[in-house]
């Protein structure tokens, strides 16, 4: 049995520092865990008036991939001191119908980056107060506010320094713990 972690990348750019960290973290989790990472391009804007029995297609699989995961890891670069456009209507298309949140309950983990050395920290707290609503038990320790991160990859996306590899190897394991401790014990996917 493996566990499904639906992964939400707050950047839309292409091969982003945002989704470099979330493919190296994926990397070096322990074995049984599945990362997916979920895209977010496509979603239309949320409108209560289109949410009816037949929502927009792309509504309808974002909602259909989270709702199958067993957890939601977060990664997201900071936009003007809080998290990107495209980030906060995942959450509201995800979150929607009332009632009927793709999240609600899911163990989930915060990590922000920056380029320079701010690290994201107000996306991460941002997110954080949008994910306490969200009913989503959330990983408080290690915080993962990582600066400098455009220093971090070779030119095909791996992670160069052995260090930095261990460092996020030791979050996915305590990621792995939290989902342990907090997940609904009979929600366990199968591996994909």
């Amino acid at each position: 049995m493996t566990r499904k972690i639906a992964v939400i990348v707050g950047s839309l750019r292409a091969n982003s520092n945002s989704e470099r960290l979330a493919r190296a973290i994926a990397a070096e989790a322990p074995a049984g865990y599945a990362f997916d990472i979920v895209p977010i391009g496509d979603l239309p804007l949320y409108n209560p008036d289109i949410d009816t029995a037949t929502p927009p297609a792309a509504w309808t699989a974002f909602r259909d991939r989270v709702k199958s995961a067993d957890a939601v890891l977060w990664v997201t670069p900071e936009y003007n001191r809080s998290v990107p456009g495209a980030l906060k209507n995942a959450i509201d298309v995800g979150s929607r119908p009332y009632g009927q949140s793709a999240f609600a309950g899911k163990p989930t983990a915060v990590v922000s980056s920056s380029m320079g050395s701010i690290s994201g920290f107000g996306a991460n707290h941002h997110l954080r107060q949008s994910l306490a609503f969200l009913d989503m038990p959330t990983l408080q320790q290690p915080e993962m506010y990582l600066g400098n991160v455009i220093d971090w990859f070779e030119e095909d996306g791996r992670v160069k320094s052995p260090d930095t590899r261990a460092f996020l190897a030791k979050f996915a394991a305590k990621f792995a713990d939290w989902i342990e401790l907090t997940a609904p014990k009979a929600k366990i996917s199968e591996a994909a």
